[in-house]
């Protein structure tokens, strides 16, 4: 959501379309830098700049950047940052073209961090970690979030969005309402005397967050389930802030965004550092990523040449600005808006709703493969993800997409249809 200007939720495919139709439109620079200050060493970051992938319409380049906030030790934000990029990705068809790559990426998330948190859970580890995956695609911002770190995105218009969700169970009631639901209690801890102290927790296991990757030691109905948030930015770019819980229990977005005005995105990311820091004091891990995306650097034009025998058509457009009084209805149609557009933005937990695919994307998970796990299976194998569900849609248990049988556990754990203490076997199922 925006704090300051109006904005609008407009289809991917009218945007690609659009950029597509402006052949002025090019990819962004992107440019990063991080700071971190160290109590616990349980913060990691993954920055990768112009990775490339081959798809069904050639080769595209797109950038990640990832801050895992680790608890209870480093082990699981370790595991998560080597793997979690890998799961997503392979969670997307090869065959896709960019436009539908895009648009699988809210879905691949999903699957991703369900993915990595089930294998990091089956090594016995007891740590956990927040996450906030950042993936930059031309104009595209995909954010997929678990926990309290933090994704800010202020656009060259000024206006900030939140694209991850907080889930601290102490701000969160929708998330404490699922977590009782299915099981689990929330409560501060008992001091003695009826007093309660502290922040609102998960018990068993005392964690303050609803949501995270790893954690096998509390309920399952914590969950790696992700918050996803889809943007796409106008050509004038913007600047992206990604810190951990250390430095927004000390500043707000404003605060952050204020402090760093005009510097580079390195001294940008120390300079927030710093004002957490001294405001608060180092209580904890204190990390902080800043993305700039900008407009490509252009040439200064060439000396206007003598007058030559007038260019008519395409060529002529391409080389200067059309006024409103000379563009007809198709070009005004794809004018680019300075305006921060809404692709997709959704944070259920409940896998039969964020592996839901539709139109044109109802082909994307296939149909002998676990949606999660991406195993070939059987076809009497396959478990529909809808299958007990109580969607209320118009799909049926029998319509894909279909996970493996310790998926399907999985499932049914996070949904508290399973006691959370029998975590690998369904003999008690």
């Amino acid at each position: 959501m925006a704090t300051r200007g109006e904005h609008q939720t407009v289809p991917l495919s009218v945007l690609l379309k659009r950029e597509l139709a402006n052949e002025k439109i090019e990819k962004p620079d992107i440019v990063h830098g991080q700071a971190s200050q160290s109590k616990k060493g349980e913060d990691f970051t993954l920055l990768k700049n112009e990775c490339q992938r081959a798809m069904g319409d050639g080769v595209t380049t797109f950038s990640v950047y990832g801050l895992f906030d680790g608890h209870n030790g480093s082990a699981a934000a370790i595991y998560t940052k080597e793997n979690l990029l890998k799961n997503v990705l392979n969670a997307i068809p090869s065959e896709l073209n960019r436009d539908e790559w895009i648009s699988a990426l809210p879905r691949a998330t999903v699957a991703g961090f369900v993915k990595t948190d089930k294998d990091f859970q089956e090594k016995a580890r007891t740590s956990g970690t927040t996450v906030t995956l950042v993936i930059i695609e031309g104009w595209a911002i995909t954010v997929g979030s678990v926990g309290d770190s933090r994704c800010i995105l202020e656009s060259a218009e000024g206006d900030i969005y939140y694209l991850s969700a907080d889930h601290r169970l102490e701000c969160n009631e929708e998330e404490r309402d699922r977590i009782t639901a299915c099981g689990g209690e929330v409560g501060r801890l008992n001091a003695g005397g009826g007093a309660e102290i502290g922040p609102l927790r998960c018990w068993p296991g005392g964690l303050c967050l609803s949501r995270s990757i790893g954690d096998m030691d509390v309920g399952e109905y914590i969950v790696p389930v992700p918050h996803v948030k889809q943007v796409k930015l106008s050509t004038a770019g913007g600047r992206l802030i990604i810190s951990s819980d250390g430095v927004w229990d000390a500043l707000s977005a404003e605060e952050a965004l204020d402090c760093c005005r005009g510097m580079q995105p390195e001294a940008a990311a120390a300079q927030i550092v710093k004002e957490a820091v001294q405001a608060k004091g180092l209580r904890d891990d204190t990390t902080c990523i800043v993305i700039d995306i900008l407009p490509q650097e252009k040439p200064p034009p060439p000396p206007v040449p003598a007058p030559k025998k007038q260019v008519k058509g395409v060529l002529k457009n391409m080389f200067r600005r059309k006024s409103p009084e000379s563009s007809s209805n198709t070009d005004r149609e794809y004018v680019e808006p300075d305006v921060v557009e809404e692709l997709f933005e959704e944070g259920s937990a409940m896998l039969s709703e964020r592996l839901d695919t539709k139109y044109p994307l109802c082909n994307m998970f296939k149909l002998f493969m676990c949606a999660i796990c991406q195993v070939e299976m059987k076809p009497e194998e396959g478990i529909s993800i809808h299958a007990g569900s109580t969607y209320s849609g118009k799909l049926r248990p029998w319509d894909g997409p279909f996970l493996c049988l310790s998926c399907q556990e999985k499932k049914d754990a996070m949904e508290g249809k399973r006691p959370s203490g029998d975590r690998h076997g369904s003999e008690s199922d």
